[in-house]
């Protein structure tokens, strides 16, 4: 993982402002835009925990659930060469395109566990 931290299922997008010399980052996956820094790494983290367990909460009080809700499609770019390449081999295993992206995706997650 690059430039991302996590706690309690949530993952938050960190960078550093060189200037300001502080680090910051916003918890990603939620409707809402919610922002943590801190000026060490053991700051940000603990900003980060405090932020995600304020944000649990406040959902709780408002009957929300706290990650964003996906519905299960999307557009994916890629150059006309793989989609040519993708739509063939999808063609020789008997799948459709959206099948063979759907089983492409799955693999890549289990090898991430």
């Amino acid at each position: 993982m690059k430039d991302v931290i996590t706690y309690k299922g949530f993952i938050g997008s960190v960078h550093f402002n060189a200037e300001d010399k502080v680090f910051h980052g916003k918890i990603e996956g939620v409707d809402d835009l919610v922002t943590f820094e801190g000026k060490s790494v053991e700051g940000l983290i603990k900003a980060f925990h405090e932020e995600v367990d304020d944000y649990i909460e406040l959902c709780k009080e408002q009957d929300k659930e706290p990650l964003k809700s996906y519905k299960g499609s999307f557009n994916v770019r890629v150059s006309p060469e793989i989609h040519r390449r993708a739509v063939e081999t999808a063609i020789q295993k008997g799948l459709s395109l959206n099948q063979l992206v759907q089983k492409a995706i799955e693999r890549e997650l289990i090898h991430k566990e």
